[in-house]
């Protein structure tokens, strides 16, 4: 069979990653409260800059873990979890996805308005696509079959709300801090380009799926700064890397959210979760 590796971005941190950590990568635990200032996981359900660097952290452990599954023949990451795909891919060190992660998760926080998402379950994906359009939104993550979410200022998302609803459609606030994967990221993108700029990438040594573009990535730094703003195309880098052989897809966690995406997507994959 030909597996892929996959890590999760920003919701799924639990309970018990700090724990994990701990036991197999303490030196990552170091690395991550050194690049923070403090520890980020007793604080990750509070903001995005210490939820960043804990779930990068918590996946680069687990991946450690599965070494039954190594070498696959691709790795992918959710939003964040591409830098985790990118250092385990050896493209770019670990200290420096840690590092990353630590500043991408603090310059999201800081950007400007009073922005957030929500999820639309169920419903047509042209209906959502429209009333996204008509109220002044972005479809930020097309993460599966009917499951999209929508990215842009509080109210213009309450009104989108208010049209999925009456258009039948289920909607789930999202507890974010920010309108992620919009053009209200955009101040967070010129100090993310300049470090990336002086980090050191080497060609990955398997494929790693951008979902910015959904296919293997082709310019490091570049599909990292523009992952800040442009949409997650999740359901499409599934798609891509199933088109390519893969049949196995290994949740790194933590959490089981790309575990769930997955199997709506490629439904005669075998499932596995670390």
């Amino acid at each position: 069979m030909q597996t892929a590796i996959l890590f999760p971005g920003q919701g799924a941190q639990t309970p018990d990653m700090r724990e994990r950590v701990a036991a197999s990568r303490p030196d990552l635990l170091e690395l991550a409260i050194e690049a923070v200032g403090e520890d980020p996981f007793l604080r990750a359900d509070e903001d995005t800059r210490f939820a960043q660097p804990a779930i990068l952290v918590a996946s680069l452990a687990a991946y450690g873990e599965l070494r039954a599954f190594r070498p696959p023949a691709a790795l992918a990451g959710h939003s964040l979890g591409e830098l985790t795909a990118l250092a385990a891919a050896k493209a770019i060190s670990e200290r420096d996805a840690v590092c990353l992660a630590a500043l991408r998760g603090r310059l999201m926080s800081e950007c400007p308005g009073d922005g957030t998402m929500l999820a639309a379950l169920g419903g047509d994906c042209a209906t959502v696509v429209a009333i996204a359009r008509e109220t002044g939104v972005v479809v930020a993550n097309d993460n599966a079959p009917g499951q999209l979410v929508l990215s842009g200022e509080r109210t213009a998302l309450g009104d989108a709300g208010s049209a999925l609803r009456e258009a039948g459609v289920r909607v789930l606030e999202l507890n974010v801090a920010g309108a992620f994967h919009s053009p209200l990221m955009a101040e967070a993108v010129p100090d993310f380009t300049e470090a990336l700029a002086a980090t050191y990438v080497r060609p990955p040594r398997v494929p790693v799926y951008s979902c910015v573009t959904a296919a293997p990535v082709d310019d490091v730094r570049r599909r990292l700064a523009e992952a800040l703003t442009a949409p997650v195309r999740w359901r499409e880098t599934v798609l891509a890397m199933t088109d390519a052989g893969v049949d196995r897809f290994v949740d790194a966690g933590p959490g089981k959210v790309l575990a769930g995406m997955v199997k709506r997507i490629a439904r005669g994959a075998e499932l596995v979760h670390a």
